[in-house]
């Protein structure tokens, strides 16, 4: 989730993203309506992929996210999906939601709404949702509900489950988990074979969007199994061999291990992911008009060739990247005109490859800049301050030995918008809360009241 989203329903002991409130609703059947409802179209938009934000953020990292409705990997196993909503308002206000006008990709699924009183008791709520699977190949269907159907139940053909509530039972969490898992085959499938059954269903997937809460349900439950189990990262492992859990972190989605998912349900991340988002092509940016700034400040470019390794990359790089992804422009617009010549289909070839690998390096060296931050983090203990003064205030001359550059030269890189602050707040704030878990079983807090916590260049207070 955006943080811009996660801020509006953040609440409960850990201050995690609260998806009860996030999907809350007033009213009842034709009047339910979501309290977030722009929010929540938003959540729609991202789940196809469509939401502006994200997209910026993936033609940056250069990667496309794997995001439920719009992954052509992903979709198969959306044809027929459950999602579980917090309550019955909740239920009617996303089924009015997805049959507004401005949801047309929506409007080719079946939305069967399967709670309150009007679904029925029980097996009662079924009939419809068959009816509206039918034989399943050519149809497309959501359920939504937030209770009903979700033990005793077989319906072969969901293969993904939308966990949209929070849920404190792990057992209850798994038990509509279980739901999407049963399998879906066809027996003997051209009359000649009694014994051939093909696989329709390889795979199902459960997709949650709190997950912190979810990997603390994971890791409860996996303990819960085991518990003659002394070491609980070693029935986190047993569980997880059976169910991998994938996590995307921004950038990529990579799968976690038994360790990372305990660091992330006692801390909201894993070392894992924290490093990559130190590592993160987003930290930086490296698109024309930034670069043409640099070029157009003589401070900022001798500020950037102090850089650790920049020398390496050979001279004017920065002026030859924008010539030259200028040229594969206007090369690209004449192909969409009047075509290219054999020699000239060539040399767009060439030139984009040269000018896109003198960008990465580019974007590598800036990026290993941005990794010094941390250091300064985990050395000082001045939380209160914000990271960016800490290490231009109260350490500028370490900050010079160990990056190359002046204050004067990172406040002018950082003005010229250089290295994306907003993404560099979202890692700090990830670090801190890592660092903070890993402190707290000492039961000692520095802080009375209301602490404050600097994140890259802003301050939050918390309570403590």
């Amino acid at each position: 989730m955006p943080d811009e989203l996660l801020a509006i329903a953040s609440s409960g002991e850990f201050d995690e993203f609260d998806l009860n409130e996030f999907f809350a609703a007033i009213g009842t059947d034709e009047d339910a309506e979501f309290k977030h409802k722009h929010e929540v179209q938003q959540w729609l938009d991202i789940i196809r992929g469509q939401y502006a934000a994200t997209a910026v953020d993936a033609l940056k990292s250069g990667t496309r996210p794997p995001f439920p409705y719009s992954d052509v990997r992903l979709l198969p196993y959306l044809q027929h999906a459950f999602w579980f909503l917090p309550n019955v308002a909740a239920c009617h206000a996303m089924a009015h939601l997805l049959a507004e006008r401005q949801n047309t990709f929506w409007h080719d699924y079946k939305v069967v709404v399967a709670a309150g009183i009007s679904a029925g008791i029980g097996l009662d709520a079924l009939p419809p949702v068959r009816k509206a699977i039918g034989g399943g190949f050519e149809s497309k269907s959501i359920v939504l509900s937030c209770g009903k159907l979700t033990t005793g139940v077989t319906v072969p053909q969901w293969s993904s489950i939308l966990m949209l509530r929070n849920l404190k039972s792990p057992e209850t969490y798994f038990q509509a988990a279980f739901r999407v898992q049963s399998p879906w085959t066809l027996k003997n499938p051209e009359g000649d074979d009694p014994n051939r059954e093909d696989i329709l269903k390889p795979v199902c997937f459960v997709f949650d969007f709190a997950p912190t809460r979810a990997l603390r349900q994971l890791s409860e439950y996996a303990i819960g199994l085991s518990p003659n189990e002394s070491n609980p990262e070693n029935a986190v492992k047993d569980l997880v061999s059976f169910l991998p859990v994938l996590a995307f972190d921004g950038a990529n989605m990579t799968q976690i291990d038994a360790g990372g998912i305990l660091d992330i349900a006692m801390a909201g991340t894993s070392a894992t992911l924290l490093a990559r988002k130190w590592e993160s092509a987003l930290l930086v940016n490296v698109d024309n008009d930034t670069l043409r700034k640099i070029m157009n400040n003589p401070e900022a470019l001798a500020a950037v060739e102090r850089i650790e390794g920049w020398r390496a990359l050979g001279d004017n790089v920065i002026e030859t990247i924008i010539n030259k992804s200028e040229k594969v422009k206007d090369l690209k617009d004449k192909a969409a005109g009047d075509g290219l010549t054999a020699k000239e289909k060539k040399e767009l070839t060439a030139e984009e490859r040269d000018y896109k690998s003198k960008r990465k390096l580019v974007q590598e060296k800036l990026v290993k800049f941005a990794t010094r931050i941390p250091a300064f983090m985990y050395l000082t203990d001045f939380r209160e301050n914000t990271v960016q003064d800490v290490i231009t205030k109260l350490e500028p001359k370490l900050f010079l030995r160990v990056t190359g550059l002046t204050v004067a030269d990172f406040h002018l890189l950082v003005r010229l918008k250089v290295f994306n602050t907003e993404h560099m707040n979202q890692a700090v704030f990830a670090f801190r809360r890592y660092e903070d878990a890993s402190l707290s079983y000492t039961g000692i807090s520095a802080h009375r009241g209301l602490a404050r916590y600097g994140l890259y260049n802003t301050v939050v207070e918390s309570p403590v």
